[in-house]
């Protein structure tokens, strides 16, 4: 055989593998085409219909995996935020429903000790139940606007270093009058020295008079109040505990949603708005620390506040 066969041969070979080579690499582009195209059509058909489906492709690429893997994790993603904003919905009408009860049940009560006034004439003790219920109104409409604002951001919250100690000893004091009178054992453990922690004086004050007041009306049964002030590392904790029935364990998730309250009356002296604890726990949250509760019903129920330590 001449070397000029040869040589034909092998080129004849060459261009053969050559033909090969190119169809192999246009078919497995024209696959992932394909599958591309596939995933692309499954994807536009779940947004259109707003289905909770997700994307299926058989394939052994690793690149079209993970690019389906990807997309089925934003898929899942998706449908919580889903899930999310349909429960907020819910708990928003929830809520103005609420609102409009707890409004209008105090209303209704002035304006009829108002009529009665009007045919009857005024006295000392008809005017300060109508001012009582208006106070209630009032305090009501404060706590949703206050709410409102902190999860708007809109709180205008300023922090700087706050004296702890001051802070508890003096929301204890505010609570001697309304302790004493129901015969409350009060146990205080704050350190003598001052303790300071990041955050704004009136928001804590505003924290610990709702963590008081809750204790006060669910722990009625147990007579007793304890406020614990400990310095950690990193932070700086305040404990508020009762004695009463405390909260049962399917129920302490719920406790820091908007109007949630374990009580079905309607009677003021047995169960607040549901607002107290909501904007308690934002308010935390807004300090940089947090807010969170732990309950032996019937034993212990403490909450407790969470913040940045500052030893400058």
């Amino acid at each position: 055989m001449s070397v000029q066969t040869i040589f034909f041969f092998l080129l004849i070979v060459i261009t053969v593998l050559a033909l090969v080579v190119l169809y192999q690499r246009f078919a497995f582009r024209r696959g992932i085409q394909t599958k591309l195209m596939q995933i692309s059509r499954k994807l536009e058909e779940i947004l259109n219909s707003d289905s909770d489906e997700k994307v299926m492709v058989f394939t052994d690429e690793p690149v079209l995996m993970e690019l389906t893997g990807e997309i089925n994790r934003l898929l899942l993603d998706r449908q919580k935020v889903k899930a999310e904003f349909k429960r907020g919905e819910i708990a928003s009408k929830k809520m103005l429903a609420n609102i409009s009860h707890d409004i209008k049940t105090p209303l209704t009560v002035i304006l009829g000790y108002l009529e009665i006034m009007r045919l009857t004439g005024a006295d000392d003790e008809m005017l300060k139940k109508v001012e009582a219920k208006a106070k209630q109104v009032v305090d009501l409409i404060n706590q949703f606007f206050t709410l409102a604002k902190l999860e708007a951001g809109d709180a205008n919250i300023t922090l700087s270093r706050i004296n702890v100690s001051e802070i508890c000893r003096e929301s204890a004091l505010g609570f001697y009058e309304i302790l004493s009178q129901k015969d409350f054992e009060v146990e205080l453990s704050i350190p003598e020295r001052e303790v300071y922690a990041q955050g704004e004086r009136d928001a804590l004050q505003r924290i610990l008079y709702n963590l008081l007041s809750n204790a006060v009306r669910y722990g009625s049964d147990g007579k007793y109040l304890g406020i614990f002030l400990h310095e950690e590392k990193n932070g700086v904790s305040i404990d508020v505990t009762d004695r009463g029935k405390g909260i049962q364990k399917e129920f302490v998730d719920r406790i820091f949603e908007r109007l949630y309250t374990m009580e079905n009356s309607r009677n003021r002296e047995v169960q607040g708005n549901g607002l107290g604890l909501t904007i308690a726990k934002n308010l935390a949250v807004q300090l940089g620390g947090d807010l969170c509760v732990e309950s032996i019903p019937g034993i212990r129920t403490t909450f407790t506040v969470r913040l940045k330590k500052i030893n400058y």
